[in-house]
């Protein structure tokens, strides 16, 4: 056998050893440090603008990143207290409305119950009368046999539900321990960030810092497009909603408009979670016309969603629509939910590392010297 082949097969089961340890390696630390991770994150997001204010308004390093902070923690405080303060009205609004609702539920469901349960079961009990005995005991056996794995399962829900609550009470101090360290990390990581690069940089060699660079690069541009693409996404969501919900004239549509916005950002499910029920619950109460509108504006949404996201996060990120649509179905069928992130994400990286040269690079190193083959 060819001894360069050899050495390409070794090399080759090399590279392939050497990615999956690191893979393995990155997810082992990331349990520990994850705090740490998500602080190099947001440091690696806001460092343009802490640039800015060091270099164009002359303000110390350290207190750019302060600032920063500052502005990013008023911005979610803020947008969270308005939040609240629209739900806080808007719970108030439907508590004066729902029992008069509520009423109408009720006077549905005993209409419903007087004209097509109470006939039906009559028919039923003439119908097991008629049985043999043994007919009825096997029905009464069955219906005992629903009724227990019913109850049992019933049972285990509300058992698990109440098991859960003590570990979700113990994720709030996990939560606020999480969220100081990485605040504290970012200040450091952020504060420090040319001392950093610069160790990196001597120690890494030139041929990985040049790739290094592009990728930096790259990634960063991605990144902001990616967050710029679901900003956008959740924007023409709310607007929309918010003209359909006005020209069906609902009270509180700004509200309405704002959480079914928010909550589009959940993959795959959101408008789902606000539209659905609201839309059944205004066919049962009698409501038809509204329930068919809001219909037509939840079919609107969802299309305006699956036509826009494909070319609004191709266009952000620089990626293909195509090759963006099969990243997204690709992830969600893998992973789920978090595939829907992961895919155009895992896309990024692929096409980075391909424009930095880096598959150039590890394939010069596994076919070797031309020379020696």
């Amino acid at each position: 056998m060819n001894p360069a082949y050899i050495y390409r097969t070794v090399r080759f089961f090399f590279v392939i050893g050497v990615v999956i340890l690191s893979l393995y390696a990155f997810l082992y630390l990331s349990k520990v440090t994850y705090p740490f991770i998500i602080g190099l994150a947001i440091a690696f997001l806001i460092n343009p603008f802490v640039n800015m204010m060091e270099v164009k308004w002359k303000i110390p390093r350290a207190l750019a990143v302060l600032i920063a902070l500052i502005l990013i923690f008023a911005i979610f405080a803020g947008l969270i207290t308005l939040l609240v303060a629209e739900i806080v009205s808007g719970a108030d609004y439907l508590a004066k409305v729902v029992p008069q609702h509520l009423d109408t539920l009720i006077g549905f469901i005993e209409q419903f119950f007087a004209g097509q349960i109470i006939p039906l079961y009559n028919q039923l009990a003439s119908l097991f009368n008629n049985l043999g005995t043994g007919q009825q005991d096997t029905i009464m056996t069955n219906i005992e046999n629903v009724g227990k794995q019913f109850g049992s399962t019933l049972g285990d829900f509300i058992q698990a539900f109440f098991e859960k609550i003590p570990n979700i009470l113990s994720w709030f101090p996990n939560a606020a321990t999480v969220l100081i360290f990485s605040l504290l990390a970012t200040f450091f990581i952020s504060k420090d960030w040319h001392r950093l690069s610069g160790i990196f940089s001597r120690i890494l060699p030139s041929r990985a810092k040049k790739s290094g660079r592009t990728v930096f690069a790259d990634l960063q541009k991605a990144l902001f497009g990616f967050v710029k693409a679901q900003a956008t996404l959740v924007s023409l969501t709310t607007v929309i909603i918010l003209a359909g919900l006005l020209i069906l004239r609902v009270d509180y549509a700004i509200t309405i408009a704002l959480v079914t916005g928010l909550v589009d950002i959940i993959p795959y499910l959101g408008t789902g979670l606000i539209f659905v029920p609201w839309i059944i619950y205004e066919a049962i109460g009698g409501e038809m016309s509204r329930a068919i509108g809001l219909g037509i504006l939840y079919i609107i949404v969802l299309v305006q969603r699956q036509i826009m996201e494909p070319k609004i996060l191709s266009s952000s990120i620089g990626l293909d629509p195509l090759a963006t649509l099969i990243a997204l179905f690709v992830g969600f069928k893998l992973i789920g939910f978090l595939g829907l992130i992961a895919g155009p994400v895992t896309l990024v990286l692929i096409t980075t590392l391909h424009k930095a040269g880096v598959f150039r690079d590890i394939w010069m190193f596994i076919k070797g010297n031309e020379e020696a083959d």
